[in-house]
């Protein structure tokens, strides 16, 4: 792939296999409030969004009262979550990572979730020293995904112009935001909850095996 210098990696569902546990928390804690929802239709809707996303989203739909704090609680309660349950890296993962590192293709984290807990699911995964110093997260710009300002943010500190960034998305807002950022995106369709038609409609190409990307990546 000449001309390309940076990959950018959501980090749920594309580094970790973490969506499932987050979201039967998510799930718990709107039935908690009277919002009901079946776990394959909150990954539907609301996987790579942030939690203030979801908040709103839920206010405007069922005019929902939430307790204060809701987004910090069940943030704690994931994080919880993720160290009593065994979260997996994504199979294949390690030799896309190994790839870049040979072939000296720059790479990051984008994601919507906090760096506390990206550094709770790529640390119990041994992924975390891979990624460590370059992790970037939603919390960190104004608007999050499917607004483009994560991804350029990632591009810009990393002293990469947008159209030399490759994006690795699995959800739909992040498929969104990598388009308006005017990056190459690759769709990883692997998960259930994923529509990949979507994805192609909107431009990414996709993909459902980690073991074929850096050949896609030309690593």
């Amino acid at each position: 792939m000449p001309g390309y210098t940076l990959t950018i990696f959501d980090c749920d569902g594309v580094l970790v296999d973490s969506e499932p546990a987050a979201n039967r928390v998510m799930v718990a804690m709107l039935r908690e409030i009277g919002f009901e929802i079946t776990l394959a239709d909150c990954m539907a809707r609301f996987v790579g969004k942030s939690m203030k996303t979801v908040q709103a989203e839920v206010i405007a739909e069922a005019g929902a009262i939430f307790p204060p704090g809701w987004p910090e609680v069940i943030r704690a309660r994931t994080i919880e979550t993720f160290k009593l349950e065994q979260i997996e890296a994504i199979p294949g993962i390690h030799g896309v990572v190994s790839a870049h590192q040979r072939s000296g293709r720059s790479y990051c984290v984008a994601s919507s979730g906090r760096i506390e807990k990206m550094q709770a699911t790529l640390g119990g995964t041994g992924l975390l020293p891979l990624f460590a110093d370059v992790l970037f997260s939603a919390t960190m710009v104004g608007r999050g995904k499917p607004a483009p300002d994560l991804f350029l943010h990632a591009a810009q500190t990393m002293g990469h112009p947008p159209a030399t960034c490759v994006v690795i998305e699995d959800s739909l807002p992040g498929v969104q935001a990598a388009v308006a950022a005017g990056m190459r995106v690759y769709a990883y369709t692997a998960a259930p909850y994923v529509d990949a038609a979507a994805y192609k409609a909107l431009g990414a190409e996709v993909f459902s095996d980690m073991a074929v990307l850096p050949g896609l990546l030309g690593l």
